[in-house]
């Protein structure tokens, strides 16, 4: 009987997992996040954020939207900016690093001229 036991021992404490690697932290969200809401406006209208900062763009809106850096249609104000792009409803795109202290316009290249859909980004 002791010969059965001691196996099923040792094959209960190899499934529990103990000598395995640590699971890596979960990364953290992006705390600086601009959003299209549902109603095709963007929130907030400017954010601050600190040098070298990617900001998240999430589309809550119904249609595609188009972010892009100031000036249209040139968008070469801030190009990294630029990065964040076409987003389709419910889709997350994050800006190039912004590491140049500056404040930085956006627009949707799609609809340019909608007030409801521009802001600016302060590197500071």
């Amino acid at each position: 009987m002791a010969r059965l036991t001691m196996p099923a021992l040792l094959l209960s404490f190899a499934a529990c997992g103990g000598t395995g690697s640590p699971s890596p932290s979960p990364t953290p969200a992006n705390p600086y996040v601009i959003t299209i809401t549902s109603a095709g406006n963007v929130t907030p209208t400017e954010l601050t954020v600190p040098p070298g900062t990617r900001v998240l763009f999430t589309n809550n809106h119904t249609r595609r939207h188009d972010m892009a850096s100031d000036p249209h249609p040139d968008h070469d104000d801030c190009p990294a900016i630029n990065q964040a792009g076409g987003l389709n409803p419910g889709q997350s795109k994050e800006t190039g690093n912004l590491v140049q202290v500056r404040t930085c316009g956006f627009h949707d290249h799609d609809d340019a001229d909608n007030a409801a859909l521009k802001g600016r980004i302060v590197v500071r």
